[in-house]
């Protein structure tokens, strides 16, 4: 029996599937096409100029060819003539008709190499390993553990029923949303959740499917089945934001869209004008559009390696392409703007106690502790250069709070919630971030407030945005709580906050604005995934999740806002020289197109001037691998 999830694989895949089978069969063509064009030309040249035999033999390879790289295109040639797009590839497939039709098979030949070496250039570049939804599927356990009346006994995921007993291991990841019967853990909800922090887990605390428990067996009742539960529903929602990824036209496409029927007009007026056919002909060889077909590829491989050099992985060429336009960009709070660990940022005393007391006392306790807020108040206490005490007599009692004694003294580390009344009444009001209280022989002696601390990056880079890349819109979407999510926004200098949402809801914000302009989305978790693939561009932040990895246009391997501005920048650049390349390309082909129309360029003459345009298109395009002058600006 298939679980849950990998029914929602298939149900997600079966459109893909298809797709994805034709851009095999085509990714192999483009392949083969060029490699086999290339040496028919060869070994034509071989017979009639060298061996001076003019046979039928000579034209075998050329046939060969044509039909092996030919017909596929034809096809292709069909679809687009269906769906009305008269694009680069229209043209260049039109001029393989014609020169067919009139016998000139070798220039038929020569542009089928130009049309396949260049798309099996992208075709390099694009190649990806696998897909989001199957890094999802992957991600989650398929065997989970239920008690009955026989002990522990292993069933799959599909078999969990609601009001199930189940027994969630260390280190394991949890099958279903549920509630803790019993044991006492924490929980890693981070990357379903956004929250920065690990979950403390207690009798009658709710667990979430996705969650990695992490220090103690924890036994559960089953709230849903599997294939109702929260990670379901994020695969759910990230099916339907493949299903409907944005709408991008690509800058061959929109430079094609103009010149395909500019070059055709001039075609059929010299034709018509003059009466021969070659002319035609002639007209459409050196209108081939190769400045788009090769040099924009160049000008993406080159900047794809450029970014390689600078830990940023681009997986989708487009966005580079993109990445300049962006007029929004949408930022998750934990991880990204912020470290995701939890720093003390203040310590408010009573009782004539100093901060240093109450980290001595504090941080003496959490030695022994693996509650979430343990590590920041140890570092809190180092860098305050504050010597730890002896300690005895430790209890951490679930729902209660960590006790002991420390240089003979009762130290009590809890939550406000559990202070006597007329304590809780001397406590200032909550405010962002997380607390805990620290009473000494039952006296409370202080309150210590934490924050997900910032980077130091994240103001300046948000500062700079908009004047150095005319960025009109930042906005903070994230799963956390409105009060901690405000208080980021105000140090980093946002001011649209959207917080505590659900995949469901960031992925319904980033494709409204996405209708409207380019968008970017820069998130590190796995709830930022759907977002990503809505967005026009997504980037993940750091290597935090395989699936958060799958979903982005590109990956940021160091988790630096440095890197950000680089993609940035390097995105311009490559537009910048692909456009040199490409207009200018087109310019020196349809001064050629004159020439033809009027009888001064036969075809075969117009073939060799189109691969000097080509050379001279393409060994522009290749400074896009150079690196720049400056590729950060803040």
């Amino acid at each position: 029996m298939r679980g849950p999830y990998s029914i929602l694989i298939a149900m997600a895949s079966e459109a893909p599937v298809r797709a994805s089978t034709f851009e095999r069969i085509e990714g192999s063509w483009t392949r083969y096409a060029a490699v086999v064009s290339l040496v028919a030309i060869f070994l034509h040249l071989l017979f009639r100029y060298i061996l001076h035999y003019q046979g039928p033999i000579a034209v075998v390879p050329l046939w060969i060819a044509i039909i092996a790289g030919g017909l596929p295109l034809l096809y292709k040639l069909l679809i687009q003539i269906w769906r009305r797009q008269f694009g680069a590839d229209f043209l260049a497939g039109l001029s393989i008709v014609t020169a067919v039709l009139m016998g000139e098979l070798l220039v038929a030949t020569i542009i089928i190499l130009m049309l396949s070496g260049g798309q099996a250039l992208e075709e390099y570049a694009t190649r990806r390993a696998s897909s989001v939804l199957n890094a999802l599927a992957h991600r989650m356990p398929s065997i989970a553990h239920r008690i009955d009346g026989n002990g522990t006994v292993s069933i799959a995921v599909s078999e969990i029923r609601i009001g199930d007993r189940l027994i969630v291991f260390p280190h394991e990841i949890c099958p279903v949303d549920g509630t803790v019967e019993s044991g006492t853990g924490t929980m890693d909800e981070s990357f379903l959740t956004g929250e920065p922090f690990r979950i403390r887990k207690t009798s009658g605390s709710q667990v979430i499917s996705g969650a990695l428990n992490e220090d103690a067996a924890l036994t559960i009742i089953a709230d849903k089945l599997a294939v109702d539960s929260r990670y379901a529903r994020i695969m759910q929602v990230m099916q339907k934001a493949e299903e409907n990824p944005p709408a991008i036209r690509r800058l061959a496409d929109r430079l094609g869209a103009y010149y395909t029927p500019i070059a055709v007009l001039i075609a059929l007026a010299g034709w018509f004008l003059s009466g021969d056919p070659e002319r035609f002909l002639a007209v459409l060889v050196i209108a081939t559009p190769c400045p788009l077909l090769l040099a924009i590829p160049i000008a993406i491989i080159g900047s794809i390696s450029l970014a390689a050099k600078r830990s940023i992985v681009i997986k989708k060429p487009v966005v580079l392409e993109q990445v300049g336009n962006v007029r929004t960009m949408f930022f998750d709070k934990t991880g990204t703007l912020t470290h995701g660990e939890p720093v003390v940022t203040e310590i408010v005393t009573f009782s004539g106690a100093s901060a240093e007391d109450v980290l001595k006392f504090s941080a003496s306790l959490e030695q022994y502790s693996k509650h979430p807020l343990a590590g920041a108040i140890r570092q809190a206490a180092q860098k305050n250069h504050v010597l730890l005490q002896s300690v005895d007599n430790i209890s951490e009692k679930p729902g209660e709070g960590l006790t002991g004694h420390v240089t003979g003294r009762s130290v009590l580390v809890t939550g406000r919630s559990k202070l006597r009344p007329e304590l809780a009444a001397l406590l200032p009001p909550t405010s962002s971030g997380m607390e805990c209280v620290v009473l000494v022989d039952n006296q409370l002696v202080g309150l210590i407030r934490f924050h997900d601390r910032p980077r130091k990056e994240s103001k300046p880079f948000i500062g700079h945005l908009r004047p150095k890349h005319q960025v009109e819109e930042l906005v903070i979407l994230s799963g956390d709580r409105d009060l901690e999510v405000r208080h980021l926004a105000e140090i980093v200098g946002i001011k649209d906050v959207r917080a505590g949402l659900t995949p469901e809801q960031k992925l319904q914000i980033v494709r409204e604005h996405t209708e409207k302009n380019p968008t970017l989305f820069l998130g590190d978790g796995i709830n930022d995934a759907p977002a990503m693939l809505a967005a026009t561009v997504g980037v993940a932040f750091g290597q935090n999740s395989d699936i958060t990895a799958e979903a982005a246009g590109a990956v940021i391997m160091e988790a630096s806002l440095g890197r950000v501005d680089e993609l940035l920048h390097i995105g311009k650049r490559m537009r910048r020289i692909a456009l040199e390349s490409a207009v200018g390309g087109m310019v020196l082909s349809t001064v050629g197109m004159f020439l033809a129309a009027f009888g001064f360029l036969p075809p075969i003459a117009g073939a060799i001037g189109q691969e000097v345009i080509d050379l001279l298109a393409v060994l522009n395009a290749l400074r896009a691998s150079l690196p720049g002058k400056e590729l950060q600006d803040f």
